[in-house]
């Protein structure tokens, strides 16, 4: 287990809504970057469906986040059919940053300053353990989809 005072003020940010939100996991500092799926899930040793990727995406200008597994890219008339949406596209790296106070490639499930609309992909309950960002490109964390729904109050659809 990572000491806290070790991790960055990002993932130390992450904690404290974990802790705030009663999921019991921890941060897990990498040796590198992991700003891919297939980076994340070679470094923590799990398939690359079971890596919960980040998208701050604009639904109809709008930022919301969603959770979709790392084995497939999100079909964003899917997505937009799926949430009621006219639009969804990527928000740009300034909107992820003012919506999450983090980076693309280590954004969190939490720890935003406000918390995000948040999708969550169905795909994901298929692994007993997942892992998501914590906060920054280096920091992970293992969760159930349990966990992650608990976390993030998200919607279960349909991504690709």
């Amino acid at each position: 287990m990572t000491a806290a005072h070790a991790l960055p003020e990002r993932s130390r940010i992450v904690r404290e809504h974990l802790h705030a939100a009663g999921v019991d996991t921890e941060v897990v500092v990498l040796p590198d970057s992991a700003r891919t799926a297939v980076a994340a899930a070679d470094a923590v040793g799990c398939p690359v469906g079971a890596i919960a990727n980040s998208l701050v995406l604009l639904a109809d200008g709008f930022p919301v986040l969603v959770m979709t597994s790392g084995a497939h890219r999100v079909d964003f008339a899917v997505l937009a059919r799926t949430i009621g949406a006219r639009e969804v596209g990527m928000a740009p790296a300034r909107v992820v940053r003012e919506a999450t106070g983090q980076a693309i490639g280590g954004v969190a499930p939490a720890g935003h300053p406000d918390p995000l609309t948040t999708y969550l992909d169905e795909d994901l309950q298929r692994h007993e353990r997942i892992w998501a960002a914590a906060g920054t490109p280096h920091t992970v964390m293992p969760l159930t989809f349990a966990q992650l729904q608990k976390l993030t109050n998200g919607t279960v659809v349909r991504v690709a």
